[in-house]
C-alpha cells in the first residue's frame, strides 16, 4: 500500500513566487492610474472637455465594480482546486489585457467607442485582481510556519509596493517626452512592456507547490462543493469585517493617484510628483516586511490600527506640503504618510484577514470580502475629483475622505480576534464549531 507524503512547506519560496507575481500584477494596475491621472484625460476623452479627468478617474474605478464577481468566481476555484493554479490563470489575464490597452486607437480616431474599449480592458485587469492578492496571501499565509505568518505574507503586498515603483519609473520618461511623441505611442510602451515582466513571473510562480494546508483538506476530503455556502453560513461577521477594514486600501489610491493630479494642480512637475510615489513605496519595501515582524510578536490588531489611524493624521500635514515651498519637506512626508503609516496596515492585512477563514473557505472569504471593500478604494479618486480635491485648497477635501474610511478600518479591526497565537491548522475553526453547536 502506498500513501502519498504531504508537501512541505516552503515559506521562502512562496514569498517569493507571491512577491514577483504581485508586483507584475500590479505593475500593470498601477500604471493604468498614472496613466489614468496624466495622460487618458487627453486621448481617451473629448479635448477641452472639463470632466476629462473625473471620467478617467472612474474608468480607473471599474476595475473595482468587476472585481467583486472575480472575487466570487475566483475564489470558489481557488478553494476548489487549489490556490496555485488559480494564481496562473489571473497573471496570464492580468498581463494580456494591460498589453491590449497598449494598442488602443484614441478618441480622435474612434470617438467614444476608445474610453468603452478601455473600460472592457480595465474590467479585464479587474477580474484578474480579484484572485491575485487573495490567493496569494493564502498561499503564503498556508506555507508560513506559524509564529511568522504576518511577516511572510507582508511580502505579498511588498510585491505590490514593487509593482507600484516599477509603474513609476517607467511612466517618468514617459511624461518628459514631447507632447506629439507622449500622447501617440510614447505612453503605449510601458504597457506593451508588461509582456515581458508577465512571463519572468509566470516562469518562476510554475514552479511553486500547492499548499500543504490545502493538500491535507483535499485529502481528508474537506473541500467545499460551494464555497460561498459555507463561507456566509459560518464566516458572514468576518466578510463584513473584512469589507469595513479593507476601506483602508482606498489611502493607496489616494495617495499614488490622486495625489498625481493634485500636485500637477498646485504647481509640481508631473515627474516629481511621480518620484513622490517610488521614494515612498521603495521605503516601503523596507517597512512592510518590519511591521510584518512587528505583528508576529505584539499581534495583528494594534499594528493594523496604528496604520489606519496614522493614515488619518499624517495625510494633511502631506497634501498640504505640496502647495508649499520646500520639495525635501513633501519627500519626508510622504515617506512618513505611506512608508510609516499606511504600510503597517498595508503589510498586516493578508494575514489578519487570512486568519479570519479556515481553510476550506480562506480563499473566498478574502477575495469577497476584500473586493468589496476595494470598491472603496476603485472609486476614491473620481469621488474626491468631483468634490474639488484637485483643485486649490482641495488638501481639506482629500484629508476629510481619508480620515472617515481610515477610521471605518480602524473600529472595524477593533471587533476582530486576535489570531497571532492561533496554530494555522485551527485558524477560523471556532466559527464553524459555534454554527455545528448552535
Amino acid at each position: 500500500m502506498t500513501t502519498t507524503a504531504t508537501p512541505r512547506k516552503t515559506p521562502v519560496k512562496a514569498a517569493v513566487a507571491s512577491f514577483m507575481g504581485s508586483a507584475v500584477e500590479y505593475y500593470d494596475f498601477f500604471l493604468f492610474g498614472s496613466a489614468a491621472a496624466l495622460i487618458f484625460p487627453v486621448i481617451f476623452f473629448p479635448s477641452g472637455d472639463d470632466a476629462a479627468l473625473v471620467m478617467s478617474f472612474a474608468t480607473f474605478g471599474f476595475a473595482y465594480i468587476a472585481r467583486p464577481f472575480g472575487a466570487v468566481i475566483l475564489g470558489h476555484f481557488g478553494d476548489r482546486i487549489g490556490r496555485q493554479k488559480v494564481l496562473m490563470f489571473t497573471l496570464l489575464m492580468m498581463g494580456i489585457s494591460t498589453f491590449i490597452i497598449g494598442c488602443l486607437p484614441t478618441f480622435e480616431q474612434i470617438g467614444w467607442f476608445a474610453p468603452g474599449l478601455l473600460v472592457l480592458c480595465r474590467l479585464m485587469q479587474g477580474l484578474s485582481a480579484a484572485g491575485e492578492q487573495a490567493g496569494a496571501s493564502s498561499l503564503t499565509l498556508e506555507h508560513a510556519p506559524d509564529d511568522r505568518r504576518s511577516f511572510f505574507t507582508s511580502w505579498t503586498l511588498t510585491g505590490t509596493q514593487g509593482g507600484q515603483i516599477l509603474a513609476a519609473l517607467v511612466f517618468i520618461p514617459v511624461v518628459a517626452l514631447p507632447d506629439d511623441i507622449k500622447f501617440t505611442w510614447g505612453w503605449r510602451v510601458p504597457f506593451w512592456l508588461s509582456a515581458v515582466v508577465v512571463l519572468v513571473a509566470f516562469f518562476i510562480r510554475r514552479s511553486l507547490n500547492e499548499t500543504p494546508e490545502f493538500e491535507a483538506a483535499k485529502a481528508s476530503g474537506d473541500i467545499a462543493r460551494m464555497p460561498l455556502i459555507p463561507l456566509l453560513r459560518d464566516h458572514w461577521r468576518d466578510v463584513i469585517r473584512v469589507i469595513c477594514c479593507a476601506f483602508i486600501a482606498a489611502v493607496s489610491t489616494v495617495f499614488g493617484n490622486l495625489a498625481l493630479a493634485y500636485g500637477v494642480e498646485v504647481g509640481l512637475a508631473q515627474s516629481l510628483t511621480l518620484w513622490l510615489v517610488v521614494v515612498a513605496n521603495i521605503v516601503a519595501l523596507g517597512t512592510q516586511p518590519l511591521f510584518g515582524r512587528l505583528a508576529d510578536k505584539i499581534g495583528r490588531k494594534p499594528v493594523f490600527i496604528y496604520g489606519a489611524l496614522s493614515s488619518a493624521v499624517f495625510m494633511p500635514f502631506y497634501m498640504l506640503s505640496m502647495s508649499g515651498d520646500s520639495t525635501l519637506l513633501t519627500f519626508a512626508l510622504a515617506i512618513l504618510t505611506f512608508s510609516g503609516g499606511y504600510a503597517a496596515a498595508n503589510a498586516v492585512w493578508p494575514s489578519f484577514y487570512g486568519e479570519m477563514f479556515s481553510t476550506r473557505v480562506r480563499f473566498s472569504g478574502m477575495a469577497i470580502g476584500t473586493q468589496l471593500g476595494f470598491l472603496m478604494a476603485g472609486f476614491a479618486p473620481s469621488i474626491v475629483a468631483a468634490l474639488g480635491g484637485v483643485a486649490e485648497g482641495g488638501w481639506v477635501v482629500i484629508s476629510i475622505f481619508t480620515a472617515v474610511i481610515s477610521l471605518i478600518a480602524a473600529v472595524s479591526a477593533l471587533t476582530a480576534r486576535e489570531t497571532k497565537s492561533v496554530p494555522t491548522a485551527e485558524l477560523g475553526l471556532r466559527a464553524e464549531r459555534l454554527h455545528a453547536d448552535a
